[in-house]
């Protein structure tokens, strides 16, 4: 299979007895909300994302780093994935996502997921769906770090870790617990971005 690009269009050629050409234009077209209050952003249709390891937008969240993979900017509004490293004790309090579905897979360590009343061990591997509108958290029970990759879609929450999370100038550093000006931006952003927040358990 050979593939042919050009400025406008891409075709992909399929040499079998009888050939086939798809041909797909670089326009883009208008996408329509997904949901309420849900991102309502021109698809980029056939642009290609490269990230080299370590360049994506990083911030530090309460005993985790976040690293940016794609947001919904780059994606249409498709989907938002993030890398993330979790200290041991680290992890997020529970909480419901209105708007997105979300995804893990673990890609080295253990994280504790719970998911209503159910309690998943996820290790170096596995992957986990959670459906939006279920309340949900996660915490390192291990001896050292967990790293994971996390999807929501569609994209949008990207705008909560922005605002919320603290820029990670130093990677290197150990993540920060959460502190109370943390907890203060996240309670008062949470709404706005479908996310709600819920005491410990």
């Amino acid at each position: 299979m050979d593939v042919y690009m050009t400025k406008q269009t891409f075709e992909v050629r399929d040499h079998s007895p009888l050939e086939t050409v798809s041909r797909v234009s670089q326009q883009t077209t208008k996408q329509p909300p997904r949901g309420e209050g849900g991102p309502s952003i021109q698809p980029q249709q056939n642009q290609i994302k490269y990230m080299p390891a370590g360049s994506g937008a990083a911030y530090w969240g309460p005993g985790e780093l976040m690293t940016f993979l794609i947001t919904g900017k780059e994606s249409g509004g498709a989907l938002f994935l993030a890398e993330i490293s979790v200290a041991p004790g680290g992890g997020t309090p529970p909480h419901i996502h209105h708007r997105e579905d979300e995804s893990f897979h673990l890609l080295e360590g253990t994280l504790t997921i719970q998911v209503g009343s159910d309690t998943i061990t996820a290790s170096a591997g596995d992957f986990a769906f959670l459906p939006r509108g279920i309340a949900h958290s996660f915490r390192n029970n291990g001896d050292g770090y967990a790293k994971a990759l996390v999807m929501t879609t569609p994209a949008g929450l990207e705008g909560f870790f922005e605002e919320v999370f603290d820029p990670a100038l130093d990677r290197t550093a150990a993540p920060p617990s959460g502190s109370k000006e943390l907890i203060g931006r996240a309670l008062a952003a949470g709404p706005r971005f479908g996310l709600e927040l819920l005491p410990p358990a």
